[in-house]
């Protein structure tokens, strides 16, 4: 992804959480400079991950296949008590979150605004193939049972709890317009606890072609250095 592609989705994004008047910490408007005076108080900040971040899970073809996120808080088990996260993400209309699951992460993903957001399910075979068995979640709290590859669709303030072992994709229903998507979790580790049924990436090659309007979490090792 180019730089100037991704400073243009985060002036997006800042854009509809104010009109959603869904608001984020005063860091995440930091400029470099900023980022580099304050950078010997932010290692919870740094060693957790939290803030922006962009992926096209590596298709080439973010409004295809992508996701917009904003890492609000996590646990790091190295560093503090924490055993939760928070995440605030933009799905656009016909935007997948390519099918994967998580070895360990539990997770309330919640629709807070905007379209309808679609889910595809399965559970994981031993051999983490799909399995032709139906799938038991919960919708807000009501057990909810589908079968293998049935789609579900969340309106406006609901939400799905994923666990461990469960294959989900989304995206925003066609026609519907883009959702501002909630995610409540047990610790986040985005390096070792995603298994994609297809190979996929999680952390964008940026091109740099412009300067950095905000930092992203994939830019700390390297831009902060």
């Amino acid at each position: 992804m180019k730089r100037s592609e991704v400073n243009g989705y985060i002036k997006e994004a800042e854009q509809i959480m104010a009109n959603r008047s869904f608001f984020l910490p005063q860091w995440a408007s930091w400029t470099l400079d900023e980022w580099s005076k304050n950078k010997s108080k932010c290692t919870e900040i740094l060693d957790s991950m939290l803030g922006w971040d962009i992926t096209d899970f590596g298709s080439g073809n973010y409004l295809k296949t992508g996701l917009f996120l904003f890492t609000l808080r996590n646990g790091n088990p190295d560093r503090n008590t924490k055993t939760y996260a928070e995440k605030i993400m933009i799905v656009k209309e016909n935007q997948e979150c390519p099918l994967h699951f998580h070895w360990h992460k539990n997770e309330d993903i919640i629709n807070r605004g905007g379209g309808i957001l679609v889910f595809q399910l399965f559970k994981a075979t031993r051999d983490e193939q799909l399995s032709e068995d139906d799938v038991l979640i919960q919708v807000d709290g009501i057990t909810t049972v589908l079968k293998a590859g049935e789609k579900l669709e969340l309106v406006n303030g609901q939400s799905i709890c994923l666990s461990p072992g469960i294959y989900h994709r989304f995206y925003a229903k066609k026609g519907t317009g883009y959702v501002l998507a909630g995610e409540v979790s047990s610790i986040n580790d985005d390096t070792t606890d995603n298994r994609f049924f297809k190979p996929a990436g999680r952390f964008p090659i940026i091109e740099e072609n412009a300067k950095p309007y905000r930092l992203l979490v994939s830019d700390y090792g390297t831009l902060l250095n």
